[in-house]
């Protein structure tokens, strides 16, 4: 794999990560939540080779890593922002979300609490919590962000 790769490893795929050089691996690990007559496919893929997704109403790039059949049960958005850009909406979401910053920095919003961010930090967003994002600095952002999909959250 090279650097901006990703791969999705089905549940119970028995099998080894290796490296020759130093590497950065970010692992999301959680219990497989399945749908009887839904399988999901190993993946290996490059984010900048996944297409621009459609963002209705704002202005950051979108690229979702997995597809978005009911057979996947999260999914892994990689969301591009240029310095002084943000979410046009408070954005209130029923799944939780992870948020791992790998470019630039920011200022996140949480409820009513505002945090600066640079890269390399992560956030947790619960369910029904109202957050918000804008680019600082000179140099784009880039944030990978995990969430539940697909599946009833009570």
């Amino acid at each position: 794999m090279q650097v901006d790769s990703y791969a999705y490893l089905p549940p119970n795929l028995d099998h080894t990560v290796e490296t020759d050089a130093a590497a950065t691996l970010i692992v999301f690990e959680r219990r497989y939540s399945g749908l009887e007559n839904h399988v999901t496919e190993q993946i290996v893929g490059s984010t900048d080779k996944q297409p621009l997704l459609e963002t209705p109403g704002e202005i950051f790039e979108l690229r979702k890593l997995l597809p978005t059949s009911l057979a996947y049960d999260f999914n892994i958005h990689i969301m591009d922002f240029q310095p002084g850009e943000f979410l046009n909406v408070k954005e209130v979401h029923y799944n939780q979300h992870g948020l791992l910053l790998l470019e630039g920095q920011g200022i996140y919003r949480l409820s009513d609490s505002w945090y600066p961010i640079q890269a390399g930090d992560a956030i947790w967003m619960a369910p029904f919590v109202p957050q918000w994002y804008a680019a600082l600095g000179k140099t784009r952002s880039r944030y990978l962000i995990y969430k539940d999909v697909n599946r009833n959250p009570l």
